[in-house]
């Protein structure tokens, strides 16, 4: 008789350890599935776009891409800010900031593109944004070859400048570079003539600018030689 009730004790022993751990395992489960759903933090992901706009003439160098932000997590994403780099070119390279927003990829007399204002991507959520960013200052000749670009992005729930997207950015494309204009930035061979074209383009647009700076020079020379005129004459 006491074996049978010690029996029966180890069983119904078992049957509460394997309904708590089945209990526990639910309730494991539902808080994975509600964090997973409600509150995990994602991050941002882009692709390389197919086109872009450019131009580089006189003291305007700006660049136009459509980029796609997909948030991989529940919880919202603030996008602070975007500016681009070139990782492989010398310092002299300095990064394009984020100038504005405009409507649309093909730059016109017509649009309104709005100032560089912060935005939410929401929670597994995915936007179209046309992004404009310019030089400070013009030191972008873009020679007729490839260029390795990077898109940086900072973030609200992260502090610094983070990866968002790298790719190559087709140069030899740009045809008309005095020109604010679109260009595919798919792999392609271009015609003899248009490659004449674009490096003529080029050679005329590092052609002004050494003459820019030697007349920048000629100007600080004079203005050093006046000054030392003014003073012999006191």
């Amino acid at each position: 008789m006491s074996l049978l009730m010690t029996a029966a004790d180890q069983n119904a022993s078992s049957s509460i350890s394997g309904a708590a751990i089945v209990s526990v395992s639910a309730l494991v489960f539902t808080v994975a599935s509600f964090w997973w759903l409600n509150a995990r933090q994602g991050r941002l992901k882009s692709w390389e776009p197919h086109s872009f706009a450019a131009i580089a003439h006189g003291s305007t160098a700006r660049l136009r891409f459509p980029l796609v932000l997909h948030n991989t997590g529940a919880k919202p994403i603030v996008v602070q800010d975007l500016r681009v780099t070139f990782p492989d070119e010398p310092a002299s390279h300095l990064p394009f900031l984020w100038t504005c927003s405009p409507s649309r990829l093909e730059p016109g007399p017509d649009e309104k593109p709005d100032l560089p204002a912060g935005f939410v991507v929401g929670g597994r959520e995915a936007q179209q944004h046309f992004i404009e960013f310019e030089a400070p200052f013009f030191a972008f000749v873009p020679e007729s070859r490839d260029y390795k670009v990077q898109i940086e992005v900072m973030v609200g729930h992260r502090k610094g400048w983070r990866p968002l997207l790298t790719f190559t950015l087709r140069a030899t494309n740009i045809i008309h570079p005095e020109r604010y204009t679109v260009y595919n930035n798919a792999v392609f061979e271009l015609t003899k003539e248009d490659r004449q074209k674009a490096d003529a383009a080029l050679l005329e647009l590092l052609d002004e600018q050494d003459k820019d700076a030697s007349g920048q020079g000629e100007t600080k020379q004079r203005d050093s030689s006046n000054d030392e005129g003014n003073g012999t004459d006191s």
